[in-house]
């Protein structure tokens, strides 16, 4: 690949990396306004296309009221009701198709034109399933809620969002290499501090599906104890780290508690080049993103709060993506920049 393609290819999957991170934005939004199950049907073509009169809006709305969450939760909601929590499932389900198209039609003009490396196509490939995957993830996530208990699944929510941070986290990291070729062995405590990231992010999302936000809303004790003794009250023990919202966020808490740790501590060791300009904004994403989270906590899951900190889990993500692959190129042997 010449200089040129490596440049158009990385700015390609950046700009896909953007997208994937508003998805992941929309379809929080989604789950705090409770608008993911107002489409009870998977129509991936014709479902492109809104209700475009009162006719479409009403054959929509008699179906909503077939389900579970209109007969149990929503008994009241008229039809103008309905449109304001439809508008953001399709949204989102309209932003899916248009990542999709985004990320096809790019990858086969790159593939027709011979821009694309043997291995970087298949890589690629490889994307491109994950986001049909995705989509029935998402499917498979809306029919657990079309059911008499109408909520989905906090298994499938995790699952749908970390399928969605494995394809930001593949279009970015390719992208960083595309645009710095040198490549070693990965650093340990880099390396350590992206796995605990990506972690924390799905341990938010067991706390989004079982709603845990909403309880122990103090910091940074809950409810006036380090570990509530509810805690490990189901039995067997292993069931509450799956099932119980003090154990779930408590689990959240924690891998908090480590990266306050671990991230500055990586930050001081990285002492040279671009390393350690990556670092720093990792430090730096890592203290807002922990005050939008604790923010979203004390002030009990506001939407606009909570959408932030599920953007920010995914800055995080990214900072800490930048700063792995920045460490490991340092360590192939980039020149430092002599510091001040």
């Amino acid at each position: 690949m010449s200089p040129g393609d490596r440049r158009a290819v990385a700015a390609w999957l950046l700009a896909c990396a953007a997208l994937t991170l508003a998805m992941v934005v929309v379809g929080g939004i989604t789950r705090l306004t409770e608008s993911g199950l107002s489409i009870v049907e998977w129509q991936p073509l014709v479902g492109a296309l809104p209700p475009l009169n009162q006719a479409d809006w009403e054959a929509l709305f008699a179906k909503y009221r077939a389900s579970p969450q209109f007969l149990k939760v929503f008994p009241d909601m008229t039809v103008e009701g309905f449109k304001s929590i439809f508008w953001w499932e399709y949204a989102h389900r309209l932003l899916g198709r248009l990542i999709g198209l985004v990320f096809l039609v790019p990858y086969l003009f790159f593939l027709s034109r011979r821009k694309l490396s043997r291995s970087l196509a298949w890589k690629l490939a490889g994307v491109f399933v994950l986001g049909g995957l995705q989509g029935a993830m998402g499917w498979y996530m809306v029919k657990s809620g079309l059911v008499a208990d109408p909520r989905v699944s906090h298994f499938r929510l995790t699952a749908h969002l970390g399928l969605a941070l494995l394809i930001f986290a593949f279009e970015f990291w390719i992208a960083l290499q595309l645009m710095k070729r040198e490549s070693g062995r990965g650093q340990p405590l880099a390396l350590l501090v992206l796995g605990a990231v990506f972690v924390m992010a799905l341990s938010g999302g067991f706390v989004a599906g079982l709603r845990a936000g909403h309880a122990y809303n103090s910091f940074p004790l809950m409810n006036g104890h380090l570990v509530p003794p509810e805690a490990f009250m189901l039995e067997p023990w292993w069931h509450n780290f799956l099932w119980n919202v003090a154990t779930v966020q408590l689990v959240h808490r924690s891998i908090f508690w480590l990266l306050l740790v671990l991230v500055p501590l990586l930050w001081w060791k990285l002492k040279d080049g671009s390393a350690r300009i990556a670092a720093r904004h990792l430090l730096g994403m890592f203290l807002l993103q922990a005050a939008l989270g604790i923010s979203t906590l004390l002030l009990q899951v506001p939407i606009p709060l909570a959408a932030a900190h599920q953007a920010g889990a995914v800055l995080l993500l990214a900072c800490a993506l930048w700063t792995a692959q920045r460490a490991r190129a340092c360590g192939a042997g980039e020149v430092p920049r002599p510091r001040a």
